[in-house]
């Protein structure tokens, strides 16, 4: 940010010949937002938004001329603007003081282009926010990938309560787990909203092109996860009822257990995949595929000793959720599909 503010103070400057162009800095500012991941197409919204805002402002004070009339038309018209970018304060509060300033400051008297001169600064400060988005040396990669990684292993904890509900029989724990399991989603929609932005600076930025198949994988991951913490949403809630009702043997409880157990292992497996960006990435993956396998081989009621409707009810869901997970680590749905037995 304040790289921004300066170099399009001073572009403006120097390179423009612009006397004070205080507005080049402002919008410069306002464009880059104080956020940790700066997303592209917000940039652009607000950069473009705020030259809007000087524009109108300067339109007003050239067909109106100054006054109260005038700088309440603008303020207004301009904080409209702002809240129609973005819903938060910030924008429309900056953007609003922009106007007041276009309306309030005399224009210099030898300014190039008039009144509109405050307008090219902000086209100067909105493409140098842009300029500084697109070379900063930041790994689009990282944000992603510990979003991704922070899903995986809550859904891994959820996995390993619901199988310690089931073999203890504490319908209690299994809620923990379905609370777990619902809390999830809040981080899922986190992990999309920094794969959008990781996907934008992927495509358009020189610096970070060669990551963007990396972004995609991770992508296609993390939306495969999204699928798999839905079904282990319904595994869990049906748990609890199951445990309650005591429907399932000794036996088919400890199979089922014992499976979800290994399940939550090959999901571990998978979150560390996450944390892999070179080759690791690969051979975690192979890793995890493997595991899920092994455990889709024994996803039928029979050979878990299951007889009930509700046990199988939970070994259905535990199947949906396998090949979700196995789709996750690179499997098409057709290949995810042979290791079920045949019902």
């Amino acid at each position: 940010m304040a790289v921004a503010g300066v170099a399009a103070y001073l572009i403006s400057e120097q390179l423009l010949g612009h006397e004070t162009p205080l507005f080049a800095a402002v919008a410069a500012l306002i464009a880059m937002g104080f956020t940790k991941e700066p997303r592209l197409r917000k940039v652009v919204e607000v950069a473009v938004g705020c030259t809007l805002g000087v524009l109108l402002a300067d339109m007003l004070v050239l067909g109106l001329g100054d006054g109260v009339v005038t700088a309440l038309i603008a303020v207004f018209s301009a904080v409209m603007l702002a809240r129609f970018l973005d819903p938060g304060s910030m924008l429309a509060m900056q953007m609003g003081l922009q106007s007041l300033l276009v309306v309030m400051v005399a224009v210099p008297p030898d300014a190039a282009l008039g009144p509109f001169t405050r307008s090219l600064d902000a086209v100067v400060g909105g493409a140098t926010a842009l300029l500084i988005t697109l070379i900063t040396p930041k790994d689009p990669r990282g944000e992603p990938i510990r979003e991704l990684r922070a899903v995986a292993e809550q859904f891994t904890l959820a996995l390993r309560e619901t199988a310690a509900a089931l073999q203890t029989s504490d319908s209690r724990q299994a809620w923990h787990a379905l609370i777990r399991a619902r809390g999830l989603q809040s981080q899922v929609d986190e992990t999309a909203k920094a794969l959008t932005s990781a996907k934008e600076l992927t495509s358009f930025s020189p610096a970070h092109r060669r990551h963007r198949h990396y972004v995609r994988r991770i992508e296609h991951t993390s939306d495969k996860l999204d699928l798999a913490v839905r079904s282990l949403r319904v595994m869990t809630r049906r748990a609890v009822s199951t445990i309650d009702h005591a429907t399932l043997s000794d036996s088919g409880t400890v199979q089922l257990a014992t499976v979800l157990e290994h399940l939550a292992e090959a999901s571990a497996q998978l979150g560390q995949a996450a944390r892999e960006t070179g080759p690791g990435f690969d051979r975690w993956m192979n890793t995890a595929r493997d595991s899920m396998a092994a455990v889709a081989t024994r996803l039928h009621p029979r050979r878990l000793d299951i007889h009930d409707l509700e046990g199988e009810a939970l070994v259905l869901l535990a199947r949906t959720m396998v090949v979700d997970l196995l789709e996750a680590t690179g499997c098409d749905h057709d290949e995810a599909l042979t290791y079920l037995p045949d019902l």
